[in-house]
């Protein structure tokens, strides 16, 4: 009867340590593929969602410098100068409020805020002990 690679009783503890590794690097690409799946899911339904929400922003905002602007017209402003003067301040508060948004998040992108230590670390660790035990 012949064994299969991985279940023979014969085999060197080098051999069953590679098959073990090869198994488990499998196992690894298969869970990885199927997270990724996962995620990828996640993030169109994201995507879809984040549309929609700028879609009412934009509403809202409207909305926001139509009542300034009929604010303003009962301040004694004309019509037209009211709604200028409404959509100026609006999109003044709104930019600023972005580039304060945008500026925080270029600084949490940094190269060094993304490096991964920890695992780094870890692995030159495993490392050093499987050549101790090499």
């Amino acid at each position: 009867m012949s064994h299969s690679e991985g279940e023979s009783p014969t085999a060197r503890p080098g051999t069953k340590r590679a098959i073990l590794l090869r198994k488990e690097i499998d196992l690894a690409k298969t869970e990885a593929s199927e997270k990724l799946s996962q995620a990828l899911s996640g993030v169109e339904i994201l995507l879809f969602g984040l549309v929609l929400a700028i879609g009412a922003v934009g509403v809202l905002l409207s909305a926001l410098v139509g009542g300034l602007a009929a604010f303003l017209v009962t301040k004694g402003f004309t019509e037209t100068t009211a709604s200028a003067l409404a959509s100026l301040i609006v999109g003044i508060i709104i930019a600023g409020i972005a580039w304060a948004m945008v500026s925080r998040g270029l600084s949490a992108l940094r190269g060094n805020n993304l490096t991964l230590d920890r695992t780094a670390t870890s692995l030159r660790r495993d490392v050093d002990v499987v050549k101790d035990k090499i």
